[in-house]
């Protein structure tokens, strides 16, 4: 325990730092070496609850709050942030797994934009006056904060997507109670002194650490709660959707990203930006290259470029200088990574690189980079989301089928498409059943302002995260009447 990283832990409720009620704690380990790096507490229902009635004393304060002031609540977060860049970035990559300078750094550089860009935004959050055929009325809207939100963040991007609810909750004048992944809780509270830094009124932002299915689960459901946030698999947001009904929910679930590289496509930079789709965070991204669909003309040459670019992946410490790739998070996501590798297989696909684990590194949860070749409709890989560094190839024989392989989905988040001829480009964007379509650039491109959500009918979310989108999202629009008669 005296080599522990970090000391015990503790949840920051009502602007204090506090253990839960229980005395209980949990352990965050290292998934690089499996070593424990910290205690965290092991929150209970009376802790989520006494974090929502924080929230509920300071939301008079927060709404009262005028929006250049939010604004400015918000750079000094960012502020903070900019001097513990360094401190974040490494709870990041000890806690998560991803590589210091390559991914977790970027990271929190995002996540520190986040806050800039979301107080910009909430200054010039305009509304609108609204035309009416009486002629002694006049109408217009104003945006008003709903209240607590209750947000549930996932383990693969801890401090960038928190962020993502965060700041536009708090730009509009929101309390919120926060639950992480217990898995990266570590960065969470790294964050959350941040806010207790930057001067975050008492009880605005609560942190409570623990089992998702126990405080996250009392936050959802507690009647005081206004709105929900969450971030993570398409099963819990199924959940979190029952549990919460009738309360407006931000919901952005799953993945399977079709990206389709047509035979007209440019091969080199096609090839090198579907790795980087596959391989990026170790390939746990809601957006990542999950399945690539391509023609036999260009076959060959994606393949082999694919094989390239998998073997040029550095494994090794997150820590270190050079590294690219490091572990996945925990062994559920690496469990079921081989299960869709052996169902592959075992299906007929053929494995061209990778396949296994690569324990030499560290610990059982770091994985070869995979490229299989030749997958079928009916395998795994096309069905559910992997989550894994895996690359799985398909080949279809037309346009037709290339479409109906890509949408035949229960996901519809992001699609990738490759190709120099425009109408063919259209084509596909406009018929693509995904919430985004990005041509000529990997599924896993996108900038805090763009809005990002998935297809109606879909299991990949509700509603929209995004600059002005989030802020819309996250608040109340009310319509005012006056009569001048």
């Amino acid at each position: 325990m005296q080599n522990r990283e970090y000391p015990d832990l503790k949840m920051y409720i009502n602007g204090e730092w506090i253990e839960s009620e229980s005395g209980d704690y949990f352990e965050a380990h290292n998934p690089a070496s499996l070593e424990v790096i910290a205690r965290l507490p092991q929150g209970t229902r009376k802790d989520a609850e006494v974090a929502v009635l924080a929230a509920r004393d300071a939301g008079a304060q927060m709404a009262a709050m005028p929006v250049w002031e939010r604004a400015e609540l918000l750079h000094r977060i960012a502020d903070v942030m900019e001097e513990r860049k360094e401190e974040l970035a490494r709870a990041l990559s000890l806690d998560q797994g991803k590589p210091y300078h390559s991914e977790a750094l970027p990271e929190t550089e995002i996540a520190i934009g986040g806050f800039r860009e979301t107080a910009e935004h909430a200054r010039f959050l305009e509304t609108s006056v609204i035309p009416v055929r009486d002629a002694n009325k006049r109408v217009w809207s104003i945006r008003q904060p709903r209240g607590i939100y209750a947000v549930i963040t996932p383990w693969n991007f801890p401090i960038n997507i928190p962020v993502e609810y965060l700041a536009p909750g708090l730009a509009m004048g929101n309390t919120i109670v926060w639950v992480p992944a217990p898995t990266t809780s570590v960065c969470a509270v790294k964050l959350a002194g941040c806010f207790e830094a930057a001067g975050v009124p008492k009880g605005a932002v609560n942190l409570v650490t623990g089992p998702g299915p126990v405080v996250g689960n009392e936050i959802v459901r507690h009647p005081f709660t206004a709105g929900i946030g969450f971030t993570g698999s398409p099963e819990t947001g199924m959940h979190i959707a029952r549990e919460g009904a009738g309360k407006p929910m931000l919901l952005e679930l799953g993945g399977n990203g079709p990206t389709i590289v047509l035979d007209d496509a440019d091969l080199d930079r096609a090839t090198q930006m579907v790795a980087f789709g596959c391989f990026f965070n170790a390939g746990q991204v809601c957006s990542a290259t999950e399945r690539i669909i391509t023609t036999e003309k260009v076959h060959d040459g994606l393949v082999a470029g694919l094989v390239a670019q998998a073997k040029a992946c550095q494994l090794g410490d997150p820590l270190a200088d050079g590294t690219t790739l490091g572990p996945l998070n925990n062994q559920a996501v690496a469990e079921k990574t081989d299960r869709h590798i052996e169902d592959s297989l075992g299906k007929g696909a053929q494995l061209l690189c990778g396949g296994a684990r690569a324990p030499q590194f560290g610990s059982e949860l770091y994985y070869h980079p995979t490229v299989i070749d030749r997958i079928s409709p009916d395998m795994k890989f096309n069905q559910e989301e992997t989550f894994g560094p895996v690359a799985p190839v398909m080949v279809a024989k037309s346009d037709d089928e290339i479409l109906a392989w890509a949408n035949d989905s229960s996901y519809g988040l992001v699609a990738s498409l490759w190709t120099t001829d425009m109408k063919r480009a259209f084509h596909f964007a406009e018929n693509l059943r995904t919430g985004i379509v990005n041509v000529n650039e990997t599924s896993d491109y996108w900038e805090p302002h763009i809005p990002f959500g998935g297809a109606s009918g879909k299991r990949s979310g509700i509603g929209r995260i995004g600059g002005r989108h989030t802020l819309e999202e996250m608040s109340d629009l009310k319509t005012i009447v006056f009569d001048l008669s």
